[in-house]
């Protein structure tokens, strides 16, 4: 990882639109401090794209949507996404369009807030009963496994805490994962969060989906045009694919654990972090 001032500037100057983590990435200990909301604001108003992609659920992430200045919020590691548009932008005809690819309008919003998934409801549903049965297995299984406290706003994903109101023990850590495993799961991990799923959703796949929905673009196309931002395990994905990656300092904590590095970090960790890393994208003087 090299120091984020040896980024380029010529290769700066190219972004168009910025990933990034939200959990110890945007937020320092659970909020997004004003650094960082300045810098997503700061972001939007120079014309960037924003797309956060968190393993949080679609329940946890809908207040932000509603409030943060981003294109959409990728939530679930890939799974359903969030968007949030004016309710005049929806005729009768697009809303008629949107409900045939998945997505559902919440008109009791004062702006329209849309889900979009990647799989079927049916799926979803099926799903949703074995990760049940999956989550008590791990509870009687496992001592010391907790379900995540946003559990109840998950809908494709089966998340334990380890370390966001637990402290659970990397043994502890590698046997919740073992039963996952067993059950035919995709695991992650992110700096919070175990994640087991019923497909191979992970944050580069979600990615992909996403500006392919918005944008009606191939991201791998233009790889070079995008930056993500991350901290952790279920940022690896990300950080193996795209040309332009960067970790909060806070990314040297699991620095041994992980296979794919990003290529830059901040001398800053958290929201500092990404503080500094939208100040060197916007100064390209």
């Amino acid at each position: 990882m090299k120091p984020l001032a040896d980024w380029p500037v010529e290769q700066r100057r190219n972004i168009i639109g910025v990933f990034t983590d939200i959990d110890d990435t945007l937020t320092t200990h659970g909020s997004i401090t004003p650094d960082a909301l300045q810098a997503l604001a700061d972001l939007k108003a120079a014309g960037l794209h924003i797309i956060p992609i968190t393993g949080r659920p679609v329940g946890w992430a809908e207040p932000l949507a509603a409030r943060l200045p981003v294109d959409a919020i990728v939530v679930e590691n890939g799974a359903v996404a969030l968007q949030m548009a004016e309710s005049e932008v929806l005729s009768a005809d697009s809303a008629k369009n949107t409900s045939q690819i998945g997505i559902q309008p919440a008109y009791l919003l004062p702006r329209v807030l849309s889900k979009l998934y990647q799989q079927d409801a049916a799926t979803r549903a099926d799903n949703l009963s074995r990760m049940a049965h999956i989550a008590q297995q791990v509870l009687a299984q496992v001592p010391g496994a907790a379900l995540s406290r946003d559990h109840a706003g998950r809908e494709t994903d089966l998340a334990f805490d380890y370390h966001e109101f637990e402290d659970l023990p990397p043994a502890t850590v590698q046997a919740i994962l073992a039963v996952l495993k067993q059950a035919g799961m995709h695991t992650t991990v992110s700096s919070i969060h175990i994640h087991g799923c019923f497909d191979q959703f992970d944050k580069w796949r979600g990615a992909q989906w996403i500006v392919r929905e918005l944008f009606k673009r191939d991201l791998t196309s233009e790889l070079d045009k995008w930056v993500f931002v991350g901290d952790s395990g279920n940022d690896q994905a990300m950080f193996q694919h795209c040309t332009h990656s960067v970790g909060v300092a806070n990314i040297r904590r699991f620095e041994s654990q992980l296979t794919h590095l990003p290529r830059y970090i901040t001398p800053y960790e958290r929201g500092a972090g990404f503080a500094e890393v939208v100040k060197i994208l916007l100064n390209t003087a």
